[in-house]
């Protein structure tokens, strides 16, 4: 082999792991997460397990990208050992499709149809129709993300055919055949295939190697068996890198990837040559073809999973033999925490890690809203009970905030579709005013803790006026979790509509209690607890609108915020909340003119008292 084969050859694998490494990340940002989400909810049951986690591996094209994703599950809580069981047998079955579309580079015949399916007919039609997309279709994500498919698909098949030209001398060279009968002993032909996999971290792209080899008609069955043997352990190695430093039941998880395939191929290569040495299978000393290494591929892998399924349980025990519990760590792992979703393995599928990230957050805006629910409850009357959980709450979300910020801003250096990069940004600038609120709902706690140390209580007309005012914030706070939900621009514009109509509420509320003051029926003290208490809901009212119009900047084309005027149905939702929150009527005047006149009559009292004594002196 000469040394400008040499050159083609390298080029050519080059440009093979070069589309498959391209075509497997357009499948997953095509897919956009949804595949991993429905790896995450549609595992029920084994089966559906096996069948989701090969359908998911034939879709991206990748055994390990899904084994890590499972690993993510797992570590984070989301699935158990024995669905990650079930996904993980799927998974090495989904991957022998790759396999299959690559031996199409062995298609030969001279026939019209036959000469279709061969990569040099379809490959440069994919490629022009790939380009186009990825040229036009800028703004549409999409078909951008097809486009890259197809020419991902296309490279790849160029670089297995370059590779195919580039060995073809190869057949008639005989060092190169003495090399491949070393590799006819099944050890060390299973030590390759683990070496090859293991190195390359892709087993479709050591199987692809393998056929572009046996195209050569140098590479016999007997060798080519225990390569492929090999490649399914070496597949293993991107597992149990993703294992270190991964919670108990993830490293477990790494380890049923290595016990399926290890013990599987143990058995079946010490069966296999059993029964070869009583049976003497004539088929191993015949030339490999693409199509039948990736036959044996599909039928051992296939075979494992039929063997592993019914004893799925015993694969869970293995790996929990293996990674043991530990005394006083068992505990905290079994229970890893809402924040543990956010794993760092779910950034290799940026789409996917927006999802949960979007999810975690609304699970802290509803934590909020719990929150405060148990601080109006103490406007009330105060509890233990209601206090502690707001303040618990306030640390969650304390937590909640840090967690997400520091992962969205991983995720934002990722390649990610319009709608995530909307979701990001949204995200990032209202996970900081939900923080704020609970800040705030812990002031009112703080405040009502006060009102019953100093035995102190506001007067009933303060607090008949102040539910109103609270009743109002909350069902902007309803809103507010209800567009950060669903990103609805209606509801989102609603909300500036609904904080302006409750605007002055609390400056009459205010000035309602000054009036209190005079007529005695409220201590200065009492009055700046309530202050306190205004103060923090108006910083809850005006956090939400907050969140309204960032959600209105980011999903209204980044467009600046509008005139009150120009908001459709601003003024219909503004009417709507001023007449549905009004506070009772004021004492009135008449009232106060009487009050007025009695304090006039206890002076004037007094003084016509001291004249008429005075008058009685005289003479």
């Amino acid at each position: 082999m000469d040394f400008f084969s040499v050159l083609t050859l390298i080029g050519g694998l080059a440009m093979f792991l070069f589309g498959m490494n391209t075509m497997g990340e357009a499948l997953v940002k095509v897919s956009g997460g949804r595949l991993d989400s429905i790896l995450e909810k549609l595992t029920s049951s084994r089966l559906k397990a096996v069948l989701l986690g090969a359908a998911v591996t034939a879709v991206i094209q990748s055994s390990s990208a899904t084994t890590v994703m499972v690993i993510g599950f797992v570590n984070s809580g989301i699935m158990d050992l024995t669905h990650a069981a079930g996904v993980i047998m799927g998974a090495n079955i989904g991957t022998t499709v790759t396999s299959w579309l690559l031996s199409l580079a062995g298609v030969s015949g001279s026939s019209f149809w036959v000469s279709l399916f061969k990569p040099s007919s379809f490959s440069p039609i994919l490629a022009g129709i790939g380009i186009v997309l990825t040229m036009t279709a800028k703004e549409n994500r999409c078909k951008r993300d097809i486009g890259s498919v197809l020419l991902g698909f296309a490279v790849l098949m160029f670089g297995m055919q370059t590779m195919s030209g580039a060995v073809e001398p190869l057949a008639e060279n005989p060092q190169f055949t003495a090399i491949l009968t070393v590799f006819s002993n099944p050890i060390l032909g299973v030590l390759a295939g683990t070496l090859l996999t293991a190195v390359l971290q892709s087993s479709s792209a050591s199987v692809g190697i393998l056929q572009a080899l046996c195209l050569t008609g140098a590479v016999s069955y007997g060798t080519a068996i225990p390569i492929i043997m090999g490649q399914n352990i070496g597949t293993c190695v991107t597992a149990l890198l993703s294992g270190i430093g991964a919670r108990r039941d993830a490293r477990r998880a790494s380890m049923m990837h290595l016990y399926f395939n290890l013990i599987g191929t143990v058995v079946f290569m010490a069966v296999f040559y059993l029964l070869d040495a009583f049976l003497d299978f004539a088929f191993l000393d015949e030339a490999a073809s693409a199509v039948g290494v990736a036959a044996v591929h599909s039928l051992f892998n296939i075979g494992c999973c039929v063997a592993w399924f019914p004893f799925a349980n015993v694969l869970v025990r293995l790996a929990v033999l293996t990674v043991p519990d530990r005394r006083g760590a068992a505990t905290r792992e079994s229970y890893p925490g809402e924040l543990a979703v956010l794993d760092d393995r779910f950034l290799e599928k940026p789409e996917y890690a927006v999802k949960i990230s979007k999810d975690t957050a609304v699970r802290m805006a509803l934590r909020v809203q719990d929150a405060l629910d148990a601080g109006i409850a103490l406007l009330d009357g105060y509890s233990e009970e209601a206090a502690g959980e707001v303040a618990a709450i306030e640390q969650q979300t304390a937590a909640y905030s840090a967690a997400l910020s520091e992962y969205l801003m991983k995720i934002s250096g990722s390649e990610l579709s319009v709608e995530s990069s909307r979701q990001v940004s949204m995200m990032l600038q209202c996970t900081r005013d939900f923080e704020r609120m609970a800040a705030h709902i812990s002031a009112v706690r703080e405040a009502t803790r006060l009102l019953r140390e100093r035995e102190m209580r506001i007067s009933d007309s303060g607090l008949r006026e102040l539910s109103v005012y609270v009743g109002a914030t909350r069902e902007i706070f309803e809103h507010t979790v209800r567009a950060f939900r669903t990103a609805d621009l209606q509801t989102a514009r609603s909300i500036e509509a609904y904080g302006k109509a409750v605007d002055g509420m609390s400056v009459e509320l205010r000035q309602r209690h000054v009036d209190r003051l005079r007529r005695g029926k409220c201590s200065m003290e009492a009055g700046l607890i309530l202050e306190d208490i205004l103060t923090a809901f108006d910083h809850i009212r005006d956090n939400c609108v907050h969140v309204g119009n960032c959600i209105t900047r980011v999903y209204g084309e980044g467009a600046a915020e509008a005139e009150e005027a120009e908001i459709p149905g601003f003024w219909e939702d503004y009417r709507r909340m001023k007449e549905k929150y009004v506070l009772p009527e004021r004492l009135k005047p008449e009232r106060d003119e009487e009050h007025k006149k009695k304090e006039k009559g206890k002076h004037k009292g007094k003084d016509g008292g001291k004249k008429e004594k005075k008058d009685k002196k005289q003479p």
